[in-house]
Order: C-alpha cells, then sequence, then structure tokens
C-alpha cells in the first residue's frame, strides 16, 4: 500500500514539474516554435555530434568519456532555459511589488484620476519588469479600448508571480464592483505588507538552510583534501593530481553555493547610486578605493619578483625584525591587505547611511503632519525640523532647508538631499512624497503611509542583518577550522618526508614499501593549498556582500579578514605540529 502510494505521490510531482515547464514555454516573450527552430533542434544534433565523436575519436576513455556530458549540458540547458528565465522574472516582479504598492497608494490618495496613476508609474523604470507589466495595463486600456478591470484581468492570468496576480484580481474585481482605487489600496496596506514580510521571511529562512548544508558541505571537502594529501604517504600515488582535483571540485562547491545563496537573498539594496550627484562620501570612497588597489598591486609586483628571483627586494625587506623567507601564506596576504583600507573607509559610511535610515521615519512623519497642521509648505516647515535631532540625518536635513530657502527647485533640491543621504530606501520614499505632494496630496497621510511602510522595511532589514552575523560568525570559524585541517596534514607528511630514517629494517619488513614520502613536492603542495584558502576567503567575502545587501567594496574588508586568519592559522598549525613531532 504505502509502495502504491509513493509511487503515485512521485508521478504527480513528475507531471506537475512536465506541467510547468510546459507553462514556462507559453509564457516566453518568444513564440515557442521559433525557441525549438533555432534552440532547442541545435542543442539535439549538438547532443547527437558529441555523442558521435565520443565513439570515433582515437583517443583514450577519460578524454573522451566528458564529450558527450558537454553535449548533454547544452541539450539541458536548453530544454529548462524557458523555466530558468521564467524564475527570474518572477523574482524581478516580486522584488519590488511592495514598493510600486505604496507607490500608487500614493498617488491614488492624489488629485489624478486611476489611469493617469497606472501611466505614472509605467514610466518609472526603476520598477523594472513592474513598470513593463502596468505599461501593458495601459496598452490594453489606451490602445485595444478595455476596461481597466478587464484588462487587470487578462494580465493577472498571464503573470508569473503569484503575488501581482492575486493583487491584479482582486483590484479587477474591487474596481468592477464600483470601490475606488484609494479607498482598496489604504484597505489592503497592511495585508500587502504582511504578504510582503512572508515572501522576505520565507527568503531568510531559505538561506539558514542554504548556510547549513554549505557547513555540511565545506566540511565534507575538507575531510576529502585532507585525504588527499595525507593518503598518497601510504599509497604512493601522485599526490598533486589528487589534491589538484579534490581542490577543483572544493571551488565549484563553494561557487555553486554562493551563486544559490545570491538567488535566494531578498531583494533590498542599502545603498543609492545617482550617476550626475556624486557626494562627498562618494569621493573619499573612491579615493581609498584607488589607494588600497594601487598599493596591493605595487606589493603584489614585490611579491612575485621577490619569490621567483627577479628582484633582490622582497616583502621581509619592508617589515622589520623580519628575516627573509617569510611564510609562504603571507606572500600571499600581505599584498591584497591595503584592500583594508577602502572596505574600512566603506564600513563606516554604511553604517551612516544605516543609522540615517532609522531616523528618516520620524522625519517624514514630522514633516508631513506639520505641513498639514500648518498648511505652509515644505520649506517653512524645515525652518522648524533643522533643529531637532534626527542624528546623522540631522545635517542632510538642514542642506535640504537651505536649499529649498535658496529657491532651487524643490525637485532638485530634495533629490540632492537623496543623494547626499545614499540611502537607496530614503531615495525611493522621498521621491514618492515628493510626487505625492506634486499632485496635490494630504501631507499628514502622505507622512504616515511612508512612515508605516520604510519602519516594516527596516524591521525586516533588521532580521536580515543578524542572518548576515550569523551567517560571517560561521565563515570565519570554518575559515579558521579547514585551514587548520588543511595544514595539520600538510604538515604531518612534511615531517615524515624529513625524517630521513632507514626504511630497510632488517627483519625482512621493506616498511618502504608502506611508507612512500617521496612522491611529495611540499612547497607545490602548499601551494595548491594557499590557492584554495584565499579562494575562498574571496567567495567567503561575496556571500556576506550577498546576505547583508551592502556596497561591493564591503567585500574588501572581510576578504583581507579571512585572509589573514587562513595565513596566521596556518602559519601556527605548521609550527605547533612540527614543535610537537620534532619533541616526539
Amino acid at each position: 500500500m504505502s509502495t502504491d502510494s509513493s509511487d503515485a505521490t512521485l508521478d504527480l510531482t513528475i507531471s506537475e514539474n512536465i506541467q510547468s515547464l510546459l507553462k514556462s514555454y507559453r509564457k516566453m516573450q518568444m513564440p515557442m516554435g521559433q525557441y525549438v527552430s533555432f534552440i532547442m533542434v541545435p542543442s539535439v544534433g549538438f547532443l547527437i555530434v558529441t555523442g558521435i565523436l565520443a565513439f570515433v575519436l582515437p583517443l583514450p576513455m577519460s578524454i573522451r568519456l566528458p564529450i558527450p556530458l558537454l553535449g548533454m549540458l547544452a541539450f539541458l540547458s536548453a530544454v529548462f532555459y524557458p523555466k530558468i528565465l521564467l524564475s527570474q522574472r518572477k523574482r524581478q516582479l516580486n522584488n519590488r511589488f511592495h514598493l510600486m504598492v505604496t507607490h500608487m497608494t500614493i498617488l491614488a490618495t492624489t488629485k489624478i484620476d486611476r489611469m493617469e496613476v497606472f501611466r505614472t508609474l509605467a514610466e518609472e523604470d526603476e520598477y523594472g519588469e513592474l513598470a513593463n507589466e502596468l505599461r501593458r495595463v495601459v496598452e490594453l486600456v489606451d490602445t485595444w479600448n478595455q476596461s481597466l478591470d478587464d484588462a487587470l484581468r487578462r494580465r493577472s492570468n498571464e503573470v508569473p508571480s503569484d503575488t501581482l496576480s492575486d493583487f491584479f484580481e482582486r483590484l479587477a474585481y474591487t474596481m468592477g464592483a464600483g470601490q475606488s482605487l484609494r479607498k482598496y489600496l489604504l484597505t489592503e496596506q497592511e495585508q500587502i505588507l504582511e504578504n510582503y514580510a512572508t515572501v522576505y521571511e520565507s527568503s531568510l529562512d531559505n538561506l539558514e538552510v542554504m548556510k547549513d548544508l554549505y557547513l555540511s558541505m565545506v566540511l565534507s571537502m575538507t575531510f576529502a583534501l585532507v585525504f588527499a594529501v595525507v593518503l598518497p604517504v601510504l599509497t604512493g600515488t601522485e599526490p598533486t593530481m589528487t589534491v589538484s582535483a579534490v581542490i577543483l571540485l572544493y571551488i565549484f562547491i563553494q561557487t555553486a553555493f554562493f551563486l544559490a545563496m545570491r538567488s535566494l537573498s531578498p531583494y533590498d539594496p542599502v545603498w543609492y547610486h545617482p550617476e550626475s550627484k556624486p557626494s562627498a562620501v562618494e569621493s573619499k570612497i573612491t579615493r581609498s578605493f584607488y589607494f588600497g588597489v594601487g598599493l596591493t598591486a605595487v606589493l603584489m609586483v614585490i611579491s612575485v619578483t621577490g619569490i621567483i628571483g627577479l628582484s633582490p627586494i622582497g616583502l621581509a625587506t619592508f617589515i622589520p625584525g623580519i628575516s627573509d623567507p617569510l611564510p609562504l601564506p603571507f606572500y600571499a596576504v600581505i599584498p591584497v591587505t591595503p584592500l583594508i583600507v577602502p572596505g574600512f573607509v566603506l564600513n563606516r559610511a554604511e553604517k551612516r547611511v544605516k543609522a540615517r535610515d532609522q531616523e528618516y521615519p520620524s522625519f517624514i512623519r514630522a514633516l508631513g503632519t506639520t505641513e498639514a497642521v500648518k498648511q505652509s509648505t515644505s520649506s517653512d516647515v524645515l525652518s522648524t525640523l533643522r533643529n531637532k535631532d534626527f542624528g546623522p540625518l540631522t545635517n542632510n536635513v538642514d542642506d535640504l532647508y537651505k536649499r529649498l530657502n535658496m529657491r532651487i527647485e524643490p525637485t532638485e533640491a530634495w533629490r540632492y538631499f537623496t543623494a547626499d543621504c545614499r540611502s537607496y530606501l530614503i531615495q525611493t520614499f522621498s521621491e514618492m512624497y515628493l510626487m505625492g505632494r506634486e499632485m496635490g496630496g494630504d501631507p499628514q497621510l502622505l507622512g504616515e503611509l511612508i512612515s508605516e511602510n520604510m519602519n516594516r522595511s527596516l524591521q525586516l532589514r533588521e532580521q536580515r542583518n543578524q542572518a548576515s552575523t550569523t551567517l560571517i560568525g560561521l565563515l570565519y570559524g570554518i575559515t579558521a577550522a579547514s585551514t587548520f585541517a588543511f595544514f595539520i596534514g600538510l604538515e604531518v607528511v612534511n615531517v615524515i618526508s624529513e625524517l630521513g630514517l632507514d626504511l630497510d629494517t632488517g627483519a625482512g619488513i621493506d616498511v618502504g614499501q608502506i611508507i612512500q614520502p617521496d612522491v611529495y613536492n611540499i612547497p607545490l603542495i602548499e601551494f595548491l593549498l594557499i590557492v584554495v584558502i584565499m579562494f575562498s576567503a574571496m567567495l567567503s567575502s561575496l556571500m556576506v556582500r550577498t546576505v547583508d545587501g551592502g556596497h561591493k567594496i564591503n567585500t574588501y574588508l572581510h576578504f583581507v579578514l579571512l585572509a589573514w586568519i587562513s595565513a596566521l592559522v596556518a602559519t601556527f598549525t605548521r609550527w605547533l605540529i612540527n614543535t610537537f613531532l620534532a619533541v616526539g
């Protein structure tokens, strides 16, 4: 009975996956027939050709075997590409959905009609795929003379996002029943925020699962790499090729987990980068970046030329009290150390951006409420608010008042304000407030809506910060542990190789057939291990940046710290094992 139930469940799962795949083909921008003709048929032909080549080429089996695998990879990529494309489009629709609905609510509270709301949002390139969907709704109404509720209902059946589809369907039903867009959106605000929070928290839960899987896989690959280093002393096999193969697999697995975390992380950027309005903090970050990268390049040249003997000047020349040669790991980490300068500068600037985000909801609520009570302009209200303490946002509020008081055009003054703040959330919600005020919206209602939405976003971001903190602890810990394991194995083999014992005991036992240290090239294996710990430090720092949503340069700080942890642990491990075994 249980076997029949399992088979039925398996058949149902396979059927659902096939239907989902066919659905992705139907929702492609390219016609299905055209995709089959230009993509699928060539991929099948390539698969057949690679299969034939695997039989007819006069090459060893180890070389012929991967050839049809290449053809299979191309064929599977062609089969599942529409599914991947649909998944990416769904993610793009969900990423900015709550911001789009908040913007729509703000516009709906103004004096413009409901179609103008959709036309305005359709022109907002910031919303990406969401703007395209709204543009399609506008085209159905303006070009094909459909009613708005019919257009929404038709697009609800076409969009890949369940969240957007449900929103379009309920909005169509509500407006068809005669309810105003303004009343509906104000009523649904709490529900929309809850749905967004559910999706956001689900992404964070998926990251937690991915972290556990990552820990398990990295520990497994660490043991595999240690065995690849140690076992050849007993088997007599070539260790360099074995270690290189395990390292490639190790790097491949880490890269796969990085890509998975990037796809699972919720879209919630911290920084805003306007190209036309540079700020002082941006200039400071740029200068520190060029300084760090330039000094790294100089030290890299010194390190490489010193190692290979092209230059009499080595890294030890610049380190007082240290005689050359340095331990090999330091030749890798010292040149990249200057990258900590832009990483540190960026980290401090990012903390100020996040601090401004925390103060912005109270500022925008106070601004909207005071404007409504005094029935005055933003400039008049800011003359009072500029004296309030908004933490790191205080100077930006003061600068906004000065620009408005100098009769600078309000739109430009607010855009300079958001450019100085460098915050994605502040820029997005300030644009909403400005647009709502220009179109006659109630400032108190606008301030309350924006404050509520931003507070919820900050609460979710706090959960994300906690997830990134636990990830940082995990990555730093596993970096130290894996490096310790790598170099324990290497130093044990190195000590055995240097013992110089007469392995012929004279008792009829040729120990040289059991323990074979001569197969090792210790410096080469140490170099390979340093390559893997540096690559691991790079991918780990990229994972941290991906999960916390911060600036790209923030990667440098964690990269340098992880690299130094690996180098210090490697050097200490070799010294410790060598000391204990030498004493023994």
